[in-house]
């Protein structure tokens, strides 16, 4: 989904460059994302500071040995 129309840059985007360890700062400068009208900067921080958090934890999946589901 676009979240900034004026920059057209997406959440995808927004979330690749969190993940990666990006600033906000430094993504307003890469992609001009809330530096126009100003519209989507509440969401655009939004979704990088959830991005940001989840970033350093890392999915975990965990699959009981099959010893133990034929018992």
């Amino acid at each position: 989904m676009i979240v900034c129309v004026c920059r057209r840059v997406s959440d995808k985007t927004i979330a690749q460059c969190a993940r990666s360890g990006m600033m906000f700062e430094d993504i307003q400068m890469e992609y001009g994302v809330a530096t126009q009208c100003g519209k989507c900067e509440d969401c655009a921080r939004s979704m990088w500071s959830e991005c940001c958090s989840g970033s350093s934890v890392a999915h975990v999946h965990y699959e009981e040995p099959a010893s133990k589901i034929a018992a």
